[in-house]
């Protein structure tokens, strides 16, 4: 690898390790927080939840393109100040008027940075492109286990939630500035004025084999996020879910070497086995009333299996097919699907658990099956 592709690669897995950190620490524990703490309903705390998720997805739409136009380590640069400013003010948010700004503002940073990292990945060559997005997704899942954790002793340290937030904000900062540090680019972005962002766009929409990919793997985020709301409003205790969540990155960190090997997460069954496992995840956390640990772990594991197997699947099958200029708008449009998706599920399944027992048994079964139809679809870029 030359030189400028290591630091780039280096540099990323860095970012994204203080990033990651920050986000699942608080993330990890963001439902109790608004459960508990602030005596939010299920419903409201999915309607939260959703905001950002949808919003920061529904930006990606435009923003992926943008990413072209402005370049990756600009644009995270920006994203990560937008971040650190949304886990500023998450943390001393009480009303849900000031959750839903925090909330406002961490989507926009999640909608920059993403495209921002993954473009820079992109971009170190064919030969390197898959070892690098390992490591990238492997820092990822490592700070998923030591996240929950940090953010627990945080937690118990006196200040609670705000004392969290703070820390969440300073490591997206250290991101923001490890951008900065990255060597411009020598190759200008393909748009040259804001007006050809639209064109980017529909560059992407009249790809229709990419187009028909991108729908039928809308559901990947829901089946990847909806297992750390899933497990709280359940009834598991914050020591129970923060172990599910350790062995469930734990399991993803493990399988990133075997896609990353000979470029197999290119292949269509790797995808198909990952949302076949997301899919057997949420049977099996159906029936669960809080209590039954051992299954609990069984459903980590198994969704474990599944991220380490579609975030790269996915990756490595987008950076193959999305001409090198247009890698921005190629995830932007891949991500707006995905979010939209996870946005409409995560309103319908909070409301449902609202319902009791019984409504949470239907959510999580009806994300399975959405996890199964799209494992049946998925035909490659």
């Amino acid at each position: 690898m030359d030189p400028s592709g290591r630091r780039v690669i280096v540099t990323v897995v860095a970012i994204q390790s203080a990033a990651c950190l920050g986000f699942f620490s608080v993330m990890a524990h963001l439902v109790a927080h608004l459960r508990h703490d602030l005596g939010l309903l299920a419903g409201t705390v999915g309607l939260i939840l959703g905001v950002r998720v949808g919003l920061q997805y529904a930006l990606l739409l435009p923003v992926g393109a943008v990413t072209d136009l402005l370049g990756a380590r600009r644009t995270g640069a920006i994203a990560c100040a937008l971040r650190a400013l949304g886990f500023v003010l998450l943390g001393g948010a009480e009303s849900v008027g000031a959750l839903l700004c925090a909330a406002v503002v961490l989507a926009a940073g999640g909608a920059l940075y993403n495209p921002a990292a993954q473009s820079l990945l992109a971009g170190v060559g064919p030969a390197r492109r898959s070892g690098g997005f390992a490591a990238y997704v492997t820092a990822q899942h490592i700070a998923t286990v030591v996240g929950p954790p940090v953010g627990l002793l945080l937690l118990s340290l006196g200040p609670g939630f705000a004392l969290l937030a703070g820390t969440a904000a300073a490591m997206w900062t250290v991101g923001g500035v490890l951008f900065l540090l990255l060597p411009q680019s020598g190759r200008k972005p393909a748009p040259t004025r804001f007006r050809d962002i639209l064109a980017g766009v529909r560059t992407v929409l009249g790809d229709r084999a990419f187009l028909l990919f991108a729908l039928m793997t809308a559901p990947t985020t829901l089946l990847a996020n909806h297992v750390m709301t899933a497990v709280p409003l359940l009834g598991f205790a914050p020591g129970a879910a923060t172990l599910c969540f350790c062995v469930l990155a734990a399991v993803a960190a493990a399988a990133q070497p075997f896609v990353a090997a000979g470029r197999r997460g290119e292949r269509p069954w790797v995808l198909r086995l990952g949302l076949l496992c997301a899919a057997a995840t949420f049977f099996v956390l159906a029936p669960l009333d809080g209590t039954q640990t051992g299954p609990l772990m069984l459903a980590a594991v198994l969704n474990g299996v599944a991220n380490g197997l579609v975030q790269p699947a996915i990756f490595q099958r987008t950076a193959r097919h999305a001409p090198p200029e247009r890698f921005g708008s190629y995830y932007g449009v891949l991500a707006f699907c995905a979010g939209m998706f996870s946005f409409a599920g995560d309103l319908v399944v909070g409301r449902l658990f609202d319902l009791g027992p019984a409504g949470a048994t239907v959510a999580l079964i009806g994300v399975g099956a959405f996890a199964l139809a799209a494992a049946a679809g998925t035909r490659g870029p």
